[in-house]
């Protein structure tokens, strides 16, 4: 089995040969969840210093099944982001308005300004996932739209975007777990709908789209990275490593200060 790395450009993605319930070789969940509070600390002053600067901006893209946690992995991790700077888009199915533009109108909309954060709960690529397995539009048109997707991404982290893509891999019958657990607890019976089912009768038809976008929409500038999801522990540690080590390298500073400010004090 492949170790969770950013997919190489141009190699091919066959998701079986990823372990959905690896977990790196760590075995202690309370290691984990202190190297995750660590790496939340970081974040913090990483995007902290990102805000202060203010000439540059992080999009995280979260894609997954339903119930591979993406909500949870937002609500764990971004837990030290600060909300001033820091914005969660979820792009559920298009309004009419949206319907009447191009595909990539809506993701134009949410990217982050500059010295921000921005997360994607879900995005463009339901546009070569959910409308490809469903038979949206035209399969002419989601082809089409892998090389109108990777121009896109290049606008975007040339215009000083730095850009992260994460397919949270969770297994099947992980996914029946959780959603049985929707169904035995009425807490959660909220999150549930008969849709659910509907949806996961694709299961195939959605792994090969899966595997299509992340072949053809890898990129040096627009990684992808394959993060086991079966562990939600081991999850969430991954993302945070992820992020804390692209926004190390993107090294934000805080801005000079206009003018200098040594002995000056406050009356």
């Amino acid at each position: 089995m492949k170790h969770p790395i950013p997919v190489t450009p141009g190699s091919e993605v066959h998701l079986g040969d990823f372990d959905a319930d690896d977990t790196g070789g760590i075995q202690s969940k309370k290691d984990a969840l202190k190297e995750l509070d660590e790496n939340i600390e970081a974040l913090a002053d990483l995007s902290y210093r990102l805000y202060a600067e203010s000439r540059r901006s992080l999009l995280l893209v979260l894609q997954g099944m339903d119930t591979a946690g993406k909500d949870g992995t937002i609500r764990h991790v971004m837990r030290g982001f600060n909300p001033q700077n820091c914005q969660v888009t979820s792009f559920k199915q298009p309004s009419i308005e949206e319907l009447n533009h191009d595909f990539l109108w809506r993701i134009s909309r949410a990217l982050p300004r500059k010295g921000c954060v921005g997360i994607f709960n879900r995005s463009h690529y339901e546009d070569v996932l959910i409308v490809r397995v469903h038979q949206l539009v035209p399969e002419e048109e989601w082809k089409s739209r892998y090389e109108r997707i990777n121009a896109f991404e290049k606008l975007v982290t040339s215009g000083g975007t730095t850009l992260i893509k994460m397919f949270l891999h969770i297994g099947k019958e992980e996914q029946r777990k959780r959603l049985q657990a929707r169904l035995d607890d009425p807490k959660k019976h909220w999150k549930f709908s008969r849709d659910d089912l509907k949806e996961r009768g694709f299961w195939h038809d959605y792994q090969r789209a899966y595997e299509d976008a992340l072949t053809r929409c890898s990129a040096k500038h627009a990684p992808w990275h394959v993060v086991p999801a079966n562990r939600r522990w081991y999850r969430n540690l991954l993302v945070s490593r992820i992020l804390r080590a692209t926004l190390e390298q993107m090294d934000p500073h805080f801005p000079a200060p206009e003018e200098d400010w040594e002995g000056v004090v406050v009356e």
